[in-house]
């Protein structure tokens, strides 16, 4: 890539995340500040944090960000650096950069609201006029976002059905085979309710207990969020994180310690709902770029 490029590049990353800022300030989120380790870390089975010395380095500000919500913080956001072992490849990079914010009060249909918003506020502030062209395809941004239901992408995309794919297995390979790449291609998506036993820190669906209040945007084939209603029943969390540890003992990783001091707030936590959204991916979309690579000034690699 040459330094002419990649100049545009950064200055396009830097405009991206001052209009995040501008977003969230204007819609009256307190910015805060986290700590980048933590004695302990979210629980969970296909993600795999890095130590510090004693302590583990923050793969998201999640738990901390939950406790300033039942502290009396209702509505805040953070952009951070996160950290998460043997993530490489053309949308992954061990040391990311992340956007989070939490509302309380909303579910997870607000989140949805607000990350169409956000994306098309930033490309409005871009001069994009409501598509976006991205690799060769044009995206429309100025329509509503599709809504997707897991269910339905399965039936949609595949010969298999969501709930044989849990049966045998295959989840995790069909979707990241057969229906991610095939998400957001006209025109972004928020793939939505997804089974229970895949959201280890969502609330169930009032009128469905078999699904999870869990949605996840996609843009171009690329996962770019991921977000839910919150759980706030303290015991059924509890016991979700010994789940998720049980996940992980078993394909020969080691369990995670439990992050006790946020069960103990997460009864004063009101009702509320969290996402997290790439922003070194959502970089990428805006300046055009096929990889994460070409978006930061200096890749591991390089350092």
């Amino acid at each position: 890539m040459s330094r002419c490029l990649q100049g545009r590049n950064l200055e396009t990353r830097a405009r991206v995340i001052r209009l995040i800022r501008r977003f969230f300030h204007d819609h009256q989120y307190l910015e805060v500040e986290t700590p980048v380790r933590s004695p302990a870390v979210i629980p969970e089975a296909h993600i795999d944090p890095i130590l510090s010395e004693t302590h583990f380095l923050m793969a998201s500000p999640e738990l901390y960000m939950k406790r300033l919500l039942a502290r009396g913080y209702p509505k805040i956001f953070q952009i951070c650096k996160c950290f998460r072992k043997n993530e490489r490849g053309r949308f992954h990079l061990p040391e990311m950069t992340l956007l989070e914010w939490y509302g309380a009060g909303d579910t997870y249909l607000d989140l949805m609201d607000q990350c169409q918003s956000l994306v098309q506020y930033i490309a409005r502030k871009l001069g994009m006029a409501g598509r976006l062209c991205y690799q060769g395809e044009t995206l429309d941004l100025a329509r509503p976002f599709q809504r997707l239901s897991v269910h339905r992408a399965f039936e949609t995309h595949t010969g298999i059905s969501c709930d044989q794919a849990l049966a045998d297995g295959r989840f995790d390979d069909i979707m990241g085979f057969e229906i991610e790449p095939g998400l957001g291609r006209n025109q972004p998506v928020f793939l939505m309710d997804y089974p229970k036993s895949l959201a280890s820190l969502a609330a169930l669906h009032p009128d469905n207990p078999g699904l999870a209040q869990r949605c996840e945007f996609y843009m171009a084939g690329i996962e770019l969020a991921n977000g839910f209603t919150e759980l706030t029943d303290a015991d059924v969390q509890r016991d979700r994180f010994k789940e998720q540890n049980r996940i992980r003992q078993s394909v020969g990783m080691p369990p995670l310690p439990m992050p006790d001091r946020f069960l103990s707030e997460l009864k004063e936590m009101p009702s509320c709902a969290g996402i997290a959204l790439g922003v070194d991916r959502l970089v990428m979309l805006f300046a055009d770029a096929p990889s994460i690579d070409e978006v930061v000034a200096f890749t591991p690699e390089s350092c």
